[in-house]
């Protein structure tokens, strides 16, 4: 493989034209310090670090004060929680980050072949989002999508919103889309910390290339030396996104398969030109990413799924890793050699640099789960000094996939701060299952509905003003003022899913194949919680959430991009009464009107669920 950039570490180096592209889009975020780490380079650069860096503020709830991003996180013991109020108080920083982004139309080559995509800022993946716990997050989205223009909107991924529902970015469901020229600001409170993500929730536009990292510092629960940042894996295809709706929703999808072209590790990876048939411009050799160990340090790796459809497999030739969170939720430490992580989720883990090698290869592999051309992608780690010019010549474990098409068990993920699972007073029983319409299209369902949206109806609007005359496609489950809601999801389809649900933390009760035995509970006095799960072919999960502590209308839905343009969604309206006692800011009525009037003289292309 030929050299790609050198790693720009601590500033010693000149950032690169790319570097300074990149370096640029994230300093849309007007914070006293960013994280300067450039996607596949790891650089550390410091903007204003004296005494108003990012961790100052938190000095006070975490009993020691901070450093910068990527050295400063061996600051107390504090353990972090769900900051649950029965747990912990979330505290009030006072200070608002801001961020201001552009949405628009470009051309990239991430992997050396050209295609169109959705920028924001003009990058990919977008601007990292950084803050503190307890601090407000400002982010002003100006939707500048041309050519044709497009509707857009912001998710961000895992955040409780309690108290804001109407900031989740949700179409259809909390708002409408933000329409052409025109602009809406979300501002929420970072009241969970650790790794995440945003991604536009509009149609499949994050395929295209709308989603990006978000990192919330905290207290932590396990020591470590060297915060090393996100580390986003994705599946990535060479069609524009719509195009790939257009599949999902024609009948011959029920057919034939479609494929992942490549898979990418922080936005960078190689692919072979030689397959490219269509004149399509493509450079081989584009270049992977490149991460710098410190001998003997511990270090911090915030993996992330933010593909499309591909489960993916992680890990270090030569390494094993401690996960240490999962989603939003510390859990007990266990050590493992590959980390799976379904679309959406999160794992935090801890990696020793002990080896005895200069520099060895950081995989991601898609899971035989999937459906991927090309499944397999590097990155390189080098230690201390190393030439990064030079090939790292590790070799990879021994770990079969094992096809189960899920998480780790149950049993050895165990939140380290306790919370037991209450008793539910309202219990429910969902089938996904699959099906073709008259038409011939491949459709998914949640109890037989198939959901598809009304963007100039949001529901959460329409329950606040107390209007509960849902459309059946719109599938709203009222469950009412329950205060606990377990769900018992059977897969009835040949297909896994990770399954989203907005505004919670679940408690994952149950999996395994075939029905469950209604009786059989893991760890009832601490469950495993988390905000994605996975859920095998023809299996079960059963889950529970506090609908009662968050009033809202949440989505649950299948987090692969094609099953949810095809349907797989529903929500839960949680508290009607108190939606409607809910003070939505005008603003998001205002958007409301802004979209009906453009789509007075524009019809949006809806083939799909909207979502």
């Amino acid at each position: 493989m030929p050299p790609v950039a050198p790693i720009h570490h601590g500033g010693q180096q000149a950032p690169s034209t790319f570097d300074k592209l990149k370096m640029g889009a994230m300093m849309g975020g007007s914070v006293g310090v960013i994280m300067g780490f450039i996607f596949g380079t790891v650089n550390i650069f410091r903007y204003g670090a004296g005494s108003q860096g990012i961790m100052r503020t938190l000095g006070q709830y975490m009993g020691a004060s901070g450093a910068t991003f990527g050295f400063f996180m061996g600051v107390g013991s504090v353990i972090r929680s769900d900051a649950d109020p029965k747990l912990q108080e979330l505290p009030n920083t006072g200070v608002i980050r801001y961020y201001n982004f552009t949405v628009s139309r470009g051309v990239i080559a991430p992997d050396g072949y050209q295609r169109d995509v959705l920028l924001i800022n003009e990058a990919f993946p977008g601007p990292l989002i950084e803050a503190n716990w307890g601090d407000t997050i400002q982010v002003t989205l100006n939707n500048n999508i041309t050519g044709p223009e497009e509707g857009t909107a912001l998710h961000w991924h895992g955040f409780l919103q309690k108290g804001t529902p109407w900031e989740d970015g949700v179409p259809s469901v909390t708002q409408c889309p933000v329409p052409p020229g025109k602009s809406f600001t979300y501002q929420f409170a970072a009241s969970l910390y650790g790794s995440s993500w945003y991604h536009s929730h509009y149609s499949s536009q994050y395929a295209g290339g709308l989603s990006g990292p978000i990192v919330i510092h905290g207290p932590k629960s396990q020591d470590y030396d060297i915060d090393l940042g996100p580390v986003m894996l994705s599946d990535w295809y060479h069609e524009q996104y719509f195009d790939l709706v257009e599949k999902a929703m024609s009948p011959v999808q029920a057919l034939t398969r479609f494929n992942s072209d490549n898979n990418l590790i922080n936005g960078k990876g190689d692919f072979d030109c030689s397959q490219v048939t269509d004149g399509t411009p493509c450079t081989n050799n584009a270049g992977i990413s490149k991460f710098r160990f410190e001998r003997g340090k511990t270090h911090l790796l915030r993996l992330m799924n933010t593909g499309a459809e591909g489960l993916q497999r992680f890990s270090i030739d030569g390494h094993n890793m401690t996960v240490i969170a999962n989603d939003f939720v510390d859990i007990q430490p266990y050590v493992t050699k590959v980390v799976t992580l379904g679309i959406g989720q999160r794992s935090d883990v801890l990696v020793k640099a002990d080896g005895d090698l200069d520099a060895y290869w950081m995989r991601s592999n898609i899971s035989a789960c999937s459906n991927a051309n090309q499944p397999y992608a590097l990155a390189a780690i080098y230690y201390d000094d190393a030439d990064t010019d030079i090939d790292p010549e590790s070799t990879p474990w021994d770990v079969p996939d094992p096809l189960t098409c899920v998480n780790d068990d149950f049993s050895i993920t165990e939140p380290v701060m306790e919370l037991a699972l209450p008793e539910p007073d309202l219990e429910l029983d969902l089938e996904l299952t699959i099906f073709q319409n008259a038409s011939g299209n491949t459709l998914w369902a949640l109890d037989g509905v198939t959901f598809r949206g009304n963007y100039n109806s949001p529901t959460l609007l329409l329950s606040n003003l107390g209007n509960y005359s849902f459309e059946p496609e719109w599938s709203v489950r009222n469950v009412s003022t329950a205060k606990s809601v377990r769900v018992n999801l059977f897969n009835n389809s040949p297909a896994p899913h990770p399954m989203h649900l907005h505004g919670f933390n679940m408690y994952l009760l149950h999996e395994g194949p075939g029905q469950w035995d209604n009786k059989t509970i893991i760890r009832p006095s601490n469950p495993q919680r988390r905000d994605v799960f996975l859920i095998r072919r023809g299996g079960h999960v059963v889950f529970q959430f506090d609908a009662a502590s968050n009033p809202g209308v949440w989505p649950f839905h299948c987090h692969i991009a094609w099953h949810a343009t095809a349907g797989l969604f529903t929500h839960f309206l949680a508290d009607p009464e108190a939606v409607r006692d809910l003070k939505i800011p005008n603003v998001v009525a205002e958007t409301c009107r802004q979209w009906g009037t453009w789509t007075d003289t524009n019809i949006p292309e809806q083939i799909d669920s909207g979502l």
